[in-house]
């Protein structure tokens, strides 16, 4: 498995490590040509704070990387961008840019997608491998079949282990690296998504067309829950779809539904006797619906069964 150790700074430590139960992070990057292949779904990404402290605070489990504007990151993530407020991450990009950013732009950000995060009490901090140079700007990556990478997973596992029983429900990534082997090679696991991932996720799965209609424009396409999170559904990309809003609308309240063997759409009688309309939504009646591009991602049969028996209205 890889390791990747993120530079950060103390003030981001301290705003993320103020918080309980924290879903996700975005590690963004400023450069709208920015890119990251260093680690696969599920592998540790950690958090490292500058010179002069020069120790490892935290990590989490990485999900996927995504460039996006500044705006669209705030709006999914808000203080998971590791600032209080838009305008200040605004600030941020510019000083990274060195570039002032004018009133109306709207910078794209490279956005690393960091699930299940955790940070260490001062006393847990892990110094930074010996051969992590001061000179090294963004990061730097390691492997556990090798001595340093090696290391840093049996520290890292070690605390794990304890923070994961402080936790009241710790995600699947945290507790499949509590529980590997003390010296063993760890175990990947696809992390639990927070919300804000979630939404982003589905629009790339469903390569940014709604699931219905096919429509495009980003505006007015949301990220739909199958099965409701007050009900108990999660954020996982089996259970959702990307949906044009007032399609999504009339899915939650059940106007519309997903036949579950044949996927197809279905409509139900009650608009028209409730509404006295809907042609353009009876149009949608029986169409396929449209798969996303990894087979992970499909919808689940239990998913679609949910919606259909205790939501769609027949």
């Amino acid at each position: 498995m890889r390791i990747y150790v993120g530079i950060t700074d103390y003030n981001w430590y301290l705003l993320h490590s103020s918080k309980h139960n924290l879903e996700e992070v975005n590690f963004w990057r400023p450069s709208p040509g920015s890119t990251f292949k260093a680690l696969a779904p599920g592998e540790l990404f950690l958090f490292k704070l500058h010179y002069p402290h020069n120790v490892i605070v935290g990590g989490g489990f990485f999900v996927e990387f995504l460039q996006t504007p500044v705006s669209l990151a705030w709006e999914v993530f808000g203080e998971g961008n590791g600032t209080r407020s838009l305008d200040e991450v605004r600030k941020r990009v510019s000083h990274y840019l060195q570039r002032p950013i004018y009133e109306g732009e709207d910078p794209i950000i490279g956005c690393i997608l960091v699930e299940e995060p955790f940070f260490f009490e001062e006393n847990d901090w892990i110094p930074a491998p010996a051969d992590f140079s001061k000179y090294v700007q963004q990061g730097k990556g390691y492997r556990t079949d090798e001595e340093f990478g090696r290391r840093l997973w049996y520290e890292v596992r070690a605390r794990l282990e304890r923070k994961a029983a402080q936790l009241i429900e710790p995600g699947p990534a945290i507790i499949a690296a509590a529980d590997a082997p003390r010296y063993g090679e760890p175990i990947l696991v696809r992390p639990r998504l927070g919300q804000g991932s979630f939404r982003l996720l589905i629009r790339e799965t469903y390569s940014r067309k709604c699931a219905f209609t096919s429509e495009k424009t980003l505006p007015v396409l949301d990220a739909a829950h199958i099965r409701p999170y007050s009900k108990g559904g999660d954020h996982e990309l089996s259970n959702g779809f990307l949906l044009r809003s007032d399609v999504h609308t009339l899915f939650d309240l059940g106007y519309i539904g997903v036949d579950p063997v044949e996927r197809k759409i279905l409509v139900s009688d009650r608009i028209r006797e409730e509404f006295e309309n809907g042609r353009d939504y009876y149009a949608l009646r029986g169409r396929d619906v449209i798969e996303p591009n990894e087979l992970i991602s499909f919808p689940t049969q239990e998913n679609l069964i949910y919606h259909y028996e205790s939501i769609f209205l027949g």
